[in-house]
């Protein structure tokens, strides 16, 4: 390893080393760093992340309310209800990559809120024709 540096944390314990070749960082899967320059006193880090990670900023492009009731409108009123705008957030903020679902509606089955307690629902309708105009649907 040539010209390692080695840099310090708050509590001034060397964390890592980077060389000129390219290294993996291993807390974050799918970004690689590399130094630009050999010198050391003018190196600049490039990343390359993935789309594992790119994902993060999804934000919707528009909103509307729904109407009448659908699947869909279920699953959504079941996210919202637990505080997320839909699946694609959930698994931002939770980092799972499947929903637990019931296998013969295909409705949501247990969703976690952000502050770590758990919804469980029934595997019929649970959003009544009173409650589908307050279920906001997103476009991305």
């Amino acid at each position: 390893m040539e010209n390692p540096v080695a840099f310090m944390d708050g509590k001034d314990v060397p964390c890592s080393a980077f060389s000129s070749e390219e290294a993996p960082v291993s807390d974050v899967p799918g970004t690689s760093f590399r130094r630009e320059s050999d010198s050391l006193e003018d190196s600049k880090l490039t990343g390359d992340v993935s789309g594992a990670t790119a994902g993060i900023d999804t934000k919707p492009k528009s909103i509307h309310r729904a109407k009448i009731w659908s699947g869909e409108v279920e699953n959504l009123y079941r996210f919202q209800q637990a505080g997320y705008r839909d699946e694609i957030e959930y698994k931002q903020v939770k980092h799972v990559d499947m929903v637990e679902r019931w296998p013969e509606t295909g409705f949501v089955k247990k969703l976690q809120r952000r502050d770590n307690t758990f919804y469980y629902y029934n595997k019929e309708r649970e959003c009544e024709d009173k409650e589908v105009h307050k279920v906001k649907v997103y476009a991305y």
